[in-house]
């Protein structure tokens, strides 16, 4: 199954997308309180006749309002080599906040205080049941589901200091979406491949199975030092090919179009605009 999250008619909604559709739920006011309540699989006997046709949604970000954010750096190989950091034995973590966030064909905002705006398609991984230092063979009885994420960096900010964050939560910067797969749907993990387009460009493209730290890794890693609650999300890192890196350096301008696409998953579409 399908789900996302909407604007319609004045409020946040979410539902199941049934093809062209998205067929609304409100027995449980958000996403994130059917997942707290293990309720996705009565979704389909939920749904209150209302549909919003997926050409003419106003989607947002899956989680629009998750508790936890936990991105994940370097955890592809050849994104660790083109950025020449050591290699490592344990995740590298940072926090990205939840009102940063922006949805599928929703505006990825390019700040005014810097033209160094780059792209990073990554499998976001959704939380589905609580838990804390969670086992790697038990890890993904606690998914909810995956999605596609752009975490977009202001990398002159991410710069300053060795400390990521004030380049990771610009407003608008974090788009999520189109909508979270259910892992029955996807499958295993591993063979689906991840690109990044800009422009219709491939940009960065890398199979799943190529994380250093897999996802079953970053969820025992990561519980150890934190609880995980229902429709947490871990951002799982991006592969080489990243705008700052590249000779000479590419990065994201007003009018542009980024897209992250990963098998089986679907592709999330952004536009840039540079706005106050």
């Amino acid at each position: 199954m399908r789900f996302a999250t909407v604007e319609h008619e004045g409020g946040r909604k979410w539902g199941m997308v049934d093809g062209d559709t998205i067929a609304l739920i409100d027995r449980w006011p958000t996403l994130r309180d059917a997942i707290t309540a293990g309720a996705l699989g009565d979704a389909p006997s939920a749904l209150n006749g209302q549909r919003v046709l997926t050409s003419q949604a106003r989607w947002r970000p899956v989680i629009p309002d998750p508790v936890k954010i936990l991105c994940v750096g370097l955890n592809y190989e050849n994104h660790r080599k083109e950025t020449g950091r050591a290699v490592v034995g344990h995740p590298t973590i940072f926090t990205r906040f939840a009102d940063s966030q922006t949805g599928h064909r929703a505006e990825i905002v390019l700040p005014l205080e810097s033209d160094q705006l780059d792209y990073e398609g990554e499998l976001a991984v959704i939380i589905g049941r609580a838990g804390r230092r969670i086992s790697e063979d038990l890890a993904f009885e606690h998914v909810a589901g995956y999605s596609c994420y752009n975490d977009s960096s202001v990398r002159d900010w991410q710069a300053h200091t060795i400390q990521f964050i004030p380049g990771k939560n610009w407003p608008e910067t974090g788009a999520f979406g189109p909508w979270m797969v259910t892992p029955d749907e996807l499958g295993p993990l591993g063979p689906q491949r991840l690109r990044t387009r800009l422009n219709g460009k491939v940009m960065q493209e890398a199979f799943l199975s190529e994380m250093i730290f897999p996802v079953q890794r970053l969820i025992a890693y990561v519980s150890t030092f934190t609880s995980l609650a229902p429709g947490d999300v871990i951002v799982s890192g991006t592969p080489g090919g990243v705008g700052a890196k590249r000779d000479p350096q590419v990065f994201m301008h007003e009018g542009d179009q980024v897209e992250v696409e990963i098998d089986g998953v679907g592709t999330l579409v952004n536009s840039i605009k540079r706005r106050p």
